[in-house]
């Protein structure tokens, strides 16, 4: 528990085993109250480690993508009754050590949804390629125009928020076409576009130096999947 609050951090890991304990361990018990890792199918051990290292583990018996892996974690977090959700990435890219930056916000001065940005000054990048450094700031832009929240990092997936957000008829998560990449950003519009009052704080993103399995996301693909709900939302094609 933190200053009165339960807090649950939530990861989504496919096929992992390398990193995930890591990522679990790493997580810091006197203020986390229950780590869980959503296994979205893996072939590899990465539930069997992420147990070893002491989180509760969702399995997917097949893989059916990142968003809906994170919405497990979601609502497993919301039905176990926790006051604030941490979103982490199941591949030990964000430092938990910055969690209460993300919490604070929301605890002491009301807000109820904070995301993490590398780009805001204290933040830190390590080890980003220049395609990537180009393709996030763009997307943050686009993110400006068609949703109307000055975020400067709107691709990063460390967050946190009050739980109840989940309660709100208007954003509904449970959209087939979300279970991608294509949650996570459609999470975000929608919250903005509710009226939660929403800030952005300074954190760490590292991409691991190892070349192999530093990133499943597949050119062209992957990165559409991630603007599609911005676009779709703006136009009013999906709700």
């Amino acid at each position: 528990m933190y200053k009165g609050k339960k807090i649950i951090v939530v990861m989504s890991s496919l096929n992992e085993e390398a990193k995930i304990a890591n990522g679990v361990r790493r997580v810091p018990r006197d203020f986390v109250d229950e780590v869980v890792v959503v296994d979205d199918g893996s072939t590899d051990n990465t539930a069997r480690q992420a147990e070893l290292a002491g989180a509760s583990v969702i399995r997917h018996k097949s893989n059916l993508g990142a968003g809906a892996g994170y919405r497990s974690g979601y609502f497993y977090g919301f039905e176990k009754g926790y006051d604030i959700i941490v979103e982490l990435a199941g591949d030990d890219q964000d430092d938990p050590k910055e969690i209460p930056r993300l919490l604070d916000p929301i605890i002491d001065e009301g807000y109820d949804y904070v995301h993490g940005s590398r780009w805001l000054k204290g933040g830190v990048r390590i080890n980003h390629p220049l395609y990537r450094i180009i393709a996030t700031k763009f997307y943050s832009f686009l993110f400006r125009i068609l949703i109307g929240f000055p975020s400067t990092d709107a691709t990063n997936g460390f967050r946190a928020f009050r739980a109840q957000i989940l309660k709100n008829k208007n954003i509904d998560l449970w959209q087939n076409w979300l279970n991608k990449y294509e949650l996570e950003p459609y999470f975000f519009a929608k919250v903005v576009k509710n009226g939660y009052k929403i800030k952005e704080v300074p954190v760490t993103k590292e991409y691991h130096s190892e070349k192999k399995g530093y990133t499943k996301m597949i050119p062209i693909f992957s990165w559409w999947s991630i603007l599609r709900p911005i676009i779709l939302l703006r136009l009013g094609i999906k709700k």
